[in-house]
């Protein structure tokens, strides 16, 4: 009988029947897709995921619905890659219990809005001489140069006057690609593009643009996988459940996300990203209100980032993940657990050991906010916020500005000065009109 580990086809993702079923969330056809490419029978099928024959079959004729966490356990028995899922946004999020709510209360699958990280094929026109253009062993390292450089100037530049050359930038990526398909430049080419789109997402996420930071997320996801180089799979994997976790506020697939990478990277792997993962594993644990899972998170951590090796970073990631790297994570979990004094420690150890970029400091400024106003340190709180916005303001940082506006609708301390003065900025961004005073 096959085996429910099997290798799934590498193309099965995106052929017209499957793509046309993520994309109108019909897991009936996925499942049988999945059951076909590995020529089981159904009963074959029902052994691999371990329901009755019975279940089985009502699923794959679509008269049995199943809730998020079936849907998981499927994908994670018939080896579905989570991040082709993209599950809705529970519209009673904001008033569900700080630890989160049973998933299978959550909404049905049939009701899940899914897309496949398909990219489509840029057309690329030919050289003069109506050859294409040539690709050779400089093209990976020019693609990536150029990324690296877009990173460097992200840390003082508005992401709204990085995003056009970013985005001419994985274009131009795909275009490569399409031209190294058959030669020995293909896996590092795939390299180059996921590099790409994975800033082109970063980018998009700052400015609020969600859809487009998803879509570029899970294209690099997949030129990462392409590339068959299992760091960047894993960074890709994990900046993803990152954006899911913080940025999308969606804890349970940010962590369905981290146990995937954590599949794909193994248990031998460089330190730096073992340490990555669980912080990001502890944001998700933090958001579905788990402070033990979250503890222990941060704990293997600590005991990663204190191995011999650590201080020099793989790539793709550039900088050592240190111990200040663990102290800032630690105080986002702290606020996010209403833990107040243990993350203001905590911000106070990584801002001391560190420097983060300006746009990164003030994402981080709002969090402290965040921590003084549950200690009932409202000045404090509300001074931090004002510094934010203004980093926010003047880099046209939307991250930063929804931080802040996140911020101030979850105060629901005393009214002040302080307070006052935040509503009158906010209100004048909204307007257009000068703040009063």
């Amino acid at each position: 009988m096959p085996q429910p580990d099997g290798v799934l086809p590498p193309d099965l993702w995106t052929r017209p029947r499957i793509a046309a079923a993520l994309a109108t969330c019909d897991m009936a056809t996925v499942i049988e897709g999945v059951r076909e490419a590995r020529g089981w029978s159904q009963g074959d099928l029902a052994r691999a995921v371990d329901y009755s024959q019975s279940w089985v079959s009502r699923v794959v004729n679509g008269q049995q619905s199943l809730t998020v966490s079936q849907v998981q356990d499927l994908a994670r028995r018939l080896a579905i890659p989570l991040h082709l899922i993209r599950f809705a946004d529970d519209p009673h999020r904001d008033g569900r219990d700080q630890k989160g709510v049973d998933d299978t209360r959550r909404r049905d699958f049939g009701r899940v809005v899914a897309a496949g990280a398909l990219v489509t094929t840029v057309s690329h026109p030919p050289g003069r001489d109506g050859a294409p253009h040539p690709v050779n062993e400089t093209t990976a390292p020019a693609l990536r140069s150029i990324t690296g450089g877009q990173r460097r100037m992200d840390a003082t530049s508005s992401a709204r006057h990085l995003l056009p050359s970013a985005v001419a930038h994985v274009h131009l990526a795909e275009q490569m690609l399409t031209h190294s398909r058959g030669t020995p430049f293909f896996t590092e080419l795939s390299a180059a593009a996921s590099e790409a789109s994975g800033f082109a997402a970063w980018l998009h996420a700052d400015q609020g643009d969600m859809g487009s930071a998803r879509m570029h997320y899970r294209t690099a996801v997949v030129r990462a996988r392409q590339a068959g180089m299992r760091l960047l799979d894993v960074y890709m994997l994990g900046s993803l459940a990152a954006f899911e976790i913080d940025t999308a506020e969606d804890p349970e697939l940010g962590l369905g996300l981290v146990r995937e990478a954590e599949h794909v990277l193994g248990p031998a792997a460089h330190p730096t990203a073992r340490a990555w993962l669980n912080c990001v594993a502890a944001l998700a644990h933090a958001g579905t209100g788990d402070r033990s899972a979250a503890a222990r998170a941060l704990g293997r951590a600590d005991r990663e980032v204190s191995r011999p090796g650590n201080a020099d970073p793989p790539w793709p990631w550039v900088f050592a993940f240190d111990e200040a790297k663990v102290a800032g994570y630690r105080a986002l979990v702290g606020v996010r657990l209403r833990q107040p004094r243990d993350a203001r420690a905590a911000f106070d150890e990584a801002f001391g050991a560190a420097s983060p970029s300006v746009k990164q400091s003030a994402v981080l400024q709002v969090e402290l906010a965040c921590a003084h106003a549950e200690a009932g340190d409202v000045d404090e709180a509300f001074r931090l916020a004002q510094e934010a916005l203004t980093t926010g303001i003047r880099f046209g940082s939307e991250r930063v500005i929804g931080r802040v506006r996140s911020f101030r609708r979850r105060y629901r301390g005393p009214r002040a000065r302080c307070v006052d003065a935040l509503d009158d900025r906010l209100t004048s961004l909204m307007t257009g009109l000068p703040a009063a005073g």
